[in-house]
């Protein structure tokens, strides 16, 4: 598969601070590329070199071309902050930017694919945020591109404002628009990439698909029983377990497996108040590989666990996000 967009070795400094060091990666045509960090890590300078939009030092290949050199019509970019005239409806506003290219697309289709027909005719400064940002995509998709840049989309907007504007990513991916997705959302790009590079301090410290870094450096998942019991019964049933104060840790137990463990733990006559189940993810990456948490860092991530109360009671499942 050709590739997209191709960064070899880009340096961004401002001054003597520098924003971008030494960054590579390549983007394959009809994919979509997740770009994270926490905010200050780089991520807005490295698209404004790939797109062309700042000066850099190293290699960029946008479409087989330098960025200067490509034609406008064929790359969509929002910007994290982006505000388009207020007093124009939604149709107005598709077709004042579609008016700046000689070829573009029909008003009606690009409200429709934004799922915006109900507030076509609605002034944008009365949409609600998440319509907002829908709008403002759909202004980056008049001119067709063949690649768009998200630079942090879903920033500010209400969770189902988030959902619709995934599916929205979505589609756009399967219609074989190559997305380029800046985000410091865990749950956002472990959904929607193909490929994963993380920031750090303006350096690429992970690239690859989110479940083979998540399985190279996440660490395994686990059970965690809230008990006082003793873990021999557990390991001789043939569980990893960690024992510590209060608890027992069951290494290892995928989502397949929890069935078996807690048939052990009942087999075992051990006594329990919870358990939960804690799956890795990309935070776990991030922290394995730089020793700072994500949520330290202002970042939301998808950690998954899994709560149900001891057995007698009815007790809830419940998913912590």
């Amino acid at each position: 598969m050709d590739a997209a967009v191709v960064a070899e070795n880009v340096t961004k400094r401002y001054g003597d601070t520098v924003a971008v060091d030494d960054v590579s990666v390549s983007v394959p045509a009809g994919t979509v590329f997740g770009l994270i960090g926490p905010n200050g890590a780089g991520k807005t300078s490295l698209v404004r070199c790939l797109t062309g939009t700042t000066a850099y030092d190293g290699d960029v290949s946008l479409l087989g071309s330098a960025p200067e050199q490509v034609e406008r019509a064929r790359i969509g970019l929002l910007p994290q902050s982006f505000s388009p005239p207020e007093r124009l409806t939604v149709r107005e506003l598709f077709g004042y930017y579609a008016n700046l290219y000689d070829e573009a697309r029909e008003v009606d289709s690009v409200v429709s694919e934004v799922g915006l027909e109900d507030a076509a005719d609605t002034w944008y400064e009365e949409l609600s945020g998440g319509q907002q940002r829908r709008a403002c995509v759909g202004i980056t998709l008049v001119n067709d591109p063949d690649v768009l840049f998200l630079d942090e989309p879903t920033t500010g907007i209400d969770p189902t404002g988030r959902r619709d504007l995934w599916t929205l990513i979505e589609q756009l991916a399967a219609e074989g628009t190559t997305v380029f997705l800046t985000s410091h959302s865990m749950d956002e790009v472990e959904r929607l990439a193909d490929q994963v590079a993380m920031l750090a301090d303006g350096r690429m410290i992970a690239e690859g698909t989110p479940s083979a870094l998540v399985a190279e450096h996440g660490g395994d998942s686990r059970l965690v029983v809230r008990t006082e019991a003793n873990a021999d019964p557990l390991a001789d049933a043939g569980f990893r377990v960690e024992a510590s104060a209060g608890r027992l840790t069951l290494h290892g137990v995928d989502a397949t497996r929890i069935d078996d463990a807690v048939d052990a733990l009942a087999a075992a006559g051990i006594d329990y108040e919870s358990f939960t189940w804690t799956q890795p993810t990309l935070e776990d990456v991030y922290l394995e590989l730089t020793g700072r948490s994500f949520r330290g860092e202002g970042v939301t991530a998808a950690a998954t666990e899994q709560e149900s109360t001891a057995p007698g009671d009815a007790g809830t499942a419940e998913v912590e996000r």
